[in-house]
């Protein structure tokens, strides 16, 4: 089994089925290993040439695959997730890639089915069922892992989030920043208290735009 890679990056392609697969040149040799977008990002936005890879490698009919992670706990929370019943390799990425390992673990372990449902390719009944085998299990693994999840994170009701939600979007804000924004705003008080959306709107786009300009 090989737990990581260190080397040095060659390139990040993009195939046309919408992989990504990053090229690791270690003692001459170059491994290709499919990772995530957000591991992309930070891999071209931060030039990393030198890189440690957290791998885990699957063998299926004849053909094997090294999928990359940025952590130790990213890979074994990818584990924990393709031991699911009806969760694949795929569906396991898109969750870490679109919500991240905090808040990946943070809906899980807290039940929000919401939140799971939000990413690609997985529905209610996917979510929920993700949330039920792996809630426990979590709990727990998420101290080992040193990973901080507040149980009691508040967030705006339900109407007022798919209004605000909809409307960043339209503007042209990526979900990460609108994520990011409403973890913000949310820890207002005042504006918890408020049912009216277009002041939650007002908020997360103040909110935004001095973030842009900083």
């Amino acid at each position: 089994m090989i737990n990581y890679l260190r080397g040095d990056v060659v390139y990040i392609l993009r195939t046309h089925n919408k992989r990504i697969m990053l090229v690791l040149e270690l003692n001459n040799i170059g491994y290709e290993i499919q990772i995530f977008s957000r591991f992309a990002r930070e891999i071209e936005e931060n030039e990393n040439k030198r890189l440690q890879v957290f791998t885990h490698l699957q063998i299926r009919d004849d053909q094997q695959i090294l999928y990359g992670f940025m952590s130790a706990a990213q890979r074994d929370l990818f584990r924990q997730l393709i031991g699911v019943s009806g969760i694949g390799v795929q569906s396991a990425i898109a969750l870490i890639d679109t919500l991240g390992l905090e808040d990946l673990v943070q809906a899980i372990v807290t039940g929000n089915v919401r939140m799971l449902s939000k990413t690609p390719g997985v529905g209610q009944k996917t979510a929920e069922r993700i949330a039920l085998e792996l809630k426990t299990k979590l709990s727990q693994w998420r101290i080992e892992a040193g990973i901080n999840v507040n149980q009691e994170r508040v967030s705006p009701p339900s109407d007022i989030l798919a209004d605000l939600e909809m409307t960043l979007l339209a503007l042209g804000y990526t979900k990460d920043e609108i994520q990011q924004a409403i973890s913000v705003i949310s820890q207002d008080t005042i504006l918890l208290k408020n049912p009216m959306v277009e002041e939650w709107i007002r908020s997360a786009i103040a909110y935004l735009s001095a973030d842009i300009s900083n």
